[in-house]
């Protein structure tokens, strides 16, 4: 309830499924063509880890590898400001079993080539081989991860609550993930492992929210003696309404400033949850409870 104003959510259900239909259907469009845009942790490549004396400046390290020929290497900064990571691509003219030698040689060459570039001093952490196999096998587990957690998810709701709620609980989880998904598609952002473990955090704010409607809607339909379904969800809605803005807001102030102030290596994580939050918000109103108004849930 916001104030003394009943807001009728449930007056607009048509229209908000029909938005959540075209916005699921535009996602799964943008995957299946366009694919995600996978960070090094999903495919092969070679990971550079440097720190520097004094805090770095992302664009001159780019400027420097640009002019030494490294015109497809990704700066990202992690840990600190003093702490950089070059991403650069798989050298296909290496085989691959030499390709963990061929990681440790350009990590050093690419050391050396900094430090002749500046006066702070530059020492090499690490120089690593990410190889596709184990990209394809972070993928497989990190689908197969979500999967068995919205099974789990699907049927403790149906013991807590009854079938019909889990249903709705879980069509709304995954029409979070599948948009989340999908903005990331689009817009070509990059996936790494950040960006899963924030959908995997998607899945439990979403969970909370939805789990505190459901139940809310539930002691209603027990303690309410008149009103049809519509009205009980809709009654529902509005004495949850505040908690939940409120949550959200805290939420997404803390997800802003980790996007603002926080490294490159964060941002995917952040835009991520951002997007999860919003839309997570969205969807435990119409979503959950416009599965549970279509199938006919009564007292």
């Amino acid at each position: 309830m916001l104030g003394n104003r009943q807001i009728d959510f449930m007056g607009v259900r048509k229209i908000a499924a029909v938005a959540s239909a075209v916005l699921v259907i535009v996602s799964l469009i943008s995957l299946a063509l366009n694919s995600l845009q996978f960070g090094l942790d999903f495919t092969s490549g070679t990971s550079v880890r440097l720190v520097y004396s004094d805090a770095v400046v992302v664009n001159d390290v780019n400027t420097t590898l640009q002019a030494n020929g490294y015109n497809d290497a990704v700066v990202v900064t992690f840990g600190s400001a003093q702490e950089i990571r070059i991403i650069l691509p798989v050298d296909e003219n290496v085989a691959v079993e030499d390709q963990a030698t061929q990681a440790a040689e350009v990590g050093e060459t690419i050391a050396d080539v900094l430090r002749s570039a500046t006066d702070n001093e530059v020492t090499l952490l690490g120089s690593d081989y990410v190889s596709a196999k184990v990209g394809e096998e972070l993928a497989e587990q990190g689908g197969l991860g979500m999967l068995v957690a919205l099974g789990m998810i699907m049927l403790y709701i149906a013991v807590r609550f009854q079938f019909k709620f889990s249903v709705g609980a879980v069509v709304a989880l995954a029409h979070d993930v599948i948009i989340t998904l999908g903005i990331f598609s689009i817009f070509r952002m990059e996936f790494d492992l950040n960006t899963l473990a924030a959908l995997l955090a998607i899945i439990g704010y979403s969970l909370n929210d939805t789990i505190v409607v459901s139940d809310r809607i539930r002691e209603n339909f027990r303690r309410l003696r008149k009103g049809t379904p519509i009205e009980m969800v809709n009654v529902s809605l509005n004495q949850v309404l505040g908690r939940t803005l409120i949550t959200s807001f805290t939420t997404l102030i803390v997800l802003l400033s980790i996007l603002l102030i926080g490294s490159e290596s964060t941002q995917g994580f952040a835009i991520a949850l951002i997007i999860g939050v919003v839309v997570g918000t969205y969807s435990s109103i119409y979503v959950a409870s416009n599965v549970i108004i279509y199938m006919n849930v009564t007292k």
